[in-house]
């Protein structure tokens, strides 16, 4: 648990001025002039630039309930919208929670409530959490939560959210009526995109911002990164749009050394992506068996259930899903969940799927072995070999 929210900065107004970089806070761009290469700020002030860099990020997405903007319900996009929240939920001495949706942001978020000892309820359209992994493994997510004390309302749609009887909210679905303290409201976000289509920047097949592997748009001097834009996923060959920290950092060094003069291109992503949910680690890399069967393969997977470590050191369960094209035996993805030594296994399996591996590949890979690690065949190996055989 972070106690002191300045942790969370990573670099402070200070430090970049240190650095001969202006900050300019609480400041709107208002407007782009692209053929005078000026920017109208919101003191209807303009700056001239030589490059322009959009790092706009995303905007969460909010379901048309009425009563959604009351007091109370709350979106967790960055850190000013956290710290909202915990001033709120300090100051109304809040005991009861609402989550509208289940993607990782909402498993991170139930667990924090819980620590705070806030009783929660997630509301979900869908039957199990974490649409991205596959059933076998939200099941997984799903009993956890249970063990944990979070109520989880399957093929829930919230229709409104009102006063409540005994408590400041109640959210209206079509699985009842319940009352809470607060609402957070946690299903999605889309790319920030108003200000690239207003000077015209091509907008992806994502509904981001498209980009060339130098991180440039369809404007030569103006570049993009971050959540705002696409990024090239290795596996499919498509220009996506997968909001995470990784990499928009990644994103925003490589527009730095390009506008710097020292170019450099960023060549894509597998979509690696992980959580914690209490004691279960979460993890996935690649595609799922749904988004191969979307991009024109033909999928086929095996779930394999072991330990992470050697059965003599004692049992740590972690299932591995791996997936793969029948037709071509093509290595698609992977995801797992467990007790321990998810992240590791996840990490490998996206190297593998950045380097191009094949299945024989992945089923004898050298792997760093020790008894309370793994196995000598690691589940690595041995979904690996599983998969193999269904090819």
């Amino acid at each position: 648990m972070i106690k002191d929210d300045k942790k969370l900065i990573a670099r402070t107004p200070e430090k970049f001025r240190e650095n001969g970089i202006d900050v300019w806070l609480n400041t709107e761009v208002v407007n782009v002039n692209y053929e005078r290469n000026t920017v109208e700020i919101s003191t209807l002030k303009n700056l001239p630039f030589d490059f322009l860099v959009m790092a706009t990020g995303t905007k969460a997405m909010m379901p048309d309930i009425p009563g959604i903007d009351s007091p109370g319900v709350f979106v967790l996009k960055n850190l000013e919208n956290a710290l909202q929240i915990k001033s709120y939920m300090r100051k109304n001495n809040c005991r009861k929670a609402i989550i509208i949706g289940a993607g990782f942001i909402a498993m991170e978020m139930s667990e924090a409530l819980h620590l705070a000892g806030v009783k929660t309820t997630i509301f979900h359209r869908g039957n199990l959490p974490a649409n991205r992994w596959d059933a076998e493994l939200s099941k997984e997510m799903l009993a956890e939560l249970t063990a944990n004390g979070v109520e989880f309302v399957p093929r829930a749609e919230t229709s409104t959210v009102e006063k409540g009887n005994d408590s400041p909210l109640k959210a209206i679905t079509n699985q009842g009526t319940w009352n809470a303290d607060m609402i957070i409201v946690a299903t999605g976000v889309k790319p920030n995109v108003e200000l690239a289509q207003s000077i015209n920047l091509k907008i992806g097949s994502s509904g981001a911002i498209a980009v060339n592997h130098f991180q440039q748009t369809s404007k030569e001097n103006v570049y993009a990164a971050g959540d705002c834009c696409e990024s090239y996923h290795r596996v499919t060959g498509r220009w996506v749009n997968i909001p995470l920290g990784d990499i928009a950092n990644k994103q925003g060094r490589v527009v730095g050394r390009n506008v710097g003069g020292r170019p450099l291109t960023f060549d894509g992503i597998v979509g690696a992506q992980s959580f914690r949910l209490f004691n279960l680690e979460c993890a996935a890399t690649g595609i799922s068996e749904k988004e191969a069967a979307e991009n024109g393969y033909n999928p086929v997977s095996v779930l394999v259930w072991g330990s992470a470590m050697a059965k003599t050191m004692g049992q740590k369960k972690i299932g591995l899903k791996m997936i793969a094209d029948k037709s071509s035996g093509k290595f698609l993805g992977a995801q797992a969940v467990g007790e321990a030594g998810v992240i590791g296994r996840i990490n490998a399996l996206s190297v593998a799927l950045w380097t191009g591996l094949n299945i024989d590949e992945i089923g004898y890979l050298d792997l760093a072995y020790s008894p309370p690690y793994g196995g000598a065949w690691d589940i690595i190996h041995n979904t690996a070999q599983a998969l193999r055989r269904s090819v």
